[in-house]
């Protein structure tokens, strides 16, 4: 096991060089540019300078002035000794920025994963038991709808029925206009209550694909031999499929959710930009495309970390919840 791992990270060392080097390139190829708007917005002013010239200056001053490979390992050096730098447009350390947003992103994550695995498996396997039947067909009908509604038209569904029609909810924000002057236990009800909408899109839109998945094992489980072997002795079908059936199941299902570590903390982009919750997915979609290099290359990072990580992660529990499956 333990040779297993050194490997993995070692290899997970080589993809993340080049995964982060072709993250810089992007960055610094796409048509927004931090430097080229600055430059326009200052030439403006009365008695500024040319755009060339401030166009110049700020190029040199961000040291945009190397070239792409050049700047890529001037970054990874700093990035390497923790040294992130300031975000260009927030004018703030981008660990700060980070630090200020991320929460929001992985309460949100955090709810809606348990909430897709505590919906989606049992509903999964309850479709599965009865094939064909009346639970089957709704299963499959809810699945169909998460799967094929994009999610900005639920989000948007949401808010036209549970906020301007009922009136249930606020339309976007994360607290309410009296949040100051609530308790703390106010304040903690008054943030859930804005999380609800948002929470709801995307367990909706994420349980479709975990009950299919879901379904689709149990199925391949119960045609098993050994599943007509311990029927044939007379166990009941609920141990039968309680405990013959359920743990092998879950064997390539604890895989996907051991895969699911980065979406805790990347943030649901359209989610958040559609409720104006401040979560990083937000905000990275503000850094990309006011071409904020220094903080989208820690998210974008980040983020490339997380998913090697969680790939090791579901390599081991693969093996653990599979007693045939050997790290070696």
């Amino acid at each position: 096991m333990r040779k297993f791992i050194i490997k993995r990270l070692l290899i997970s060392v080589v993809i993340f060089f080049f995964v982060a080097l072709i993250l810089y390139t992007i960055m610094r190829c796409i048509p927004t540019s931090f430097v080229e708007s600055q430059a326009r917005q200052l030439s403006q002013l009365p008695g500024a300078k040319s755009y060339e010239e401030w166009l110049a200056q700020l190029t040199e001053m961000y040291n945009l002035d190397n070239t792409i490979i050049e700047g890529y390992f001037s970054w990874l050096w700093n990035s390497i000794r923790g040294n992130f730098g300031d975000s260009w447009y927030w004018t703030r350390p981008v660990l700060d920025v980070f630090a200020d947003s991320i929460w929001y992103s992985f309460a949100l994550g955090a709810i809606t994963f348990v909430l897709q695995i505590v919906i989606a498996i049992p509903l999964g396997i309850l479709a599965a038991r009865k094939q064909y039947g009346m639970a089957d067909y709704v299963v499959t009908v809810i699945a169909l709808i998460g799967i094929s509604l994009p999610t900005f038209f639920f989000a948007t569904l949401l808010k036209y029925v549970f906020s301007i029609n009922l009136g249930w909810f606020d339309l976007y924000g994360i607290v309410g206009r009296f949040y100051d002057q609530l308790s703390p236990f106010g304040k903690f009800l008054d943030m859930a209550k804005h999380l609800v909408l948002p929470v709801a899109t995307l367990t909706i839109i994420n349980i479709g694909s975990l009950m299919r998945y879901t379904r689709t094992n149990m199925l391949e489980v119960l045609n098993s031999d050994y599943i007509r072997t311990a029927r044939a002795k007379g166990l009941s079908e609920s141990v039968v499929v309680n405990k013959h059936a359920f743990r092998n199941t879950l064997i390539p299902v604890v895989t996907l959710l051991g895969g699911s570590l980065p979406g805790l903390f990347s943030g649901a982009m359209i989610t958040e930009t559609l409720f104006q919750i401040p979560g990083i997915g937000y905000v990275s979609y503000d850094a990309m495309v006011n071409g904020d290099i220094p903080f989208y290359m820690f998210y974008s990072s980040f983020l490339a970390i997380l998913t090697l990580l969680g790939m090791l992660i579901a390599d081991i529990m693969y093996a653990v919840v599979d007693p045939r499956v050997r790290l070696d």
